[in-house]
């Protein structure tokens, strides 16, 4: 309890040096600070349940959206994952190399090459989504499913807030 008597106390001083009226928040008390270190939990403890099945984070991503839609496009995959196209034609080099992934010329398109699961990439989604599962389990253990419910609501909110700020500023 007195750590948050501090913290209220330094509300107070960061309340009185005003940028543009509002207040600077504390980072422990800033929305952005709070999702990044929730994220960054996450992902270290997903990290460590799927590294002993040899799959990195960022393969992991990949993997998912395969999962979700088999013989996307190099290009396709970068966007439903957020990351640049030569970060994904490395993590698909490695991922070819062990056999979890192959590539395959459109045939309709021979400037495009599609991404498909081969029977492993495939049936690792049997051992690693259980992970996925058992690290949402541990990270929403007590709280309520209503309040779940609210706080996934509020990040959608925010989301669609910040991806409408580009037409704000």
């Amino acid at each position: 309890m007195p750590e948050r008597l501090a913290n209220i106390g330094r509300k107070v001083f960061f309340a009185s040096e005003r940028s543009l009226g509002q207040a600077i928040p504390p980072s422990d008390d800033s929305v952005g600070y709070v999702v990044r270190d929730v994220h960054r939990a996450f992902s270290r403890s997903l990290q460590a349940k799927i590294a002993a099945h040899g799959v990195s984070m960022g393969q992991w991503f990949f993997l998912r959206a395969l999962w979700d839609e088999d013989g996307l496009t190099q290009r396709e995959l970068s966007q439903r994952v957020g990351m640049m196209e030569p970060t994904t034609v490395t993590a698909l080099n490695s991922m070819e190399r062990r056999g979890l992934v192959e590539r395959v010329r459109n045939p309709h398109d021979r400037r495009k090459v599609n991404i498909y699961l081969t029977p492993k990439g495939r049936s690792l989604r049997e051992v690693l989504l259980p992970c996925a599962a058992e690290v949402s389990d541990l990270a929403t253990r007590g709280i309520e499913p209503a309040d779940l419910a609210l706080a996934i609501d509020l990040l959608h909110r925010m989301i669609i807030n910040l991806g409408d700020s580009s037409d704000s500023l």
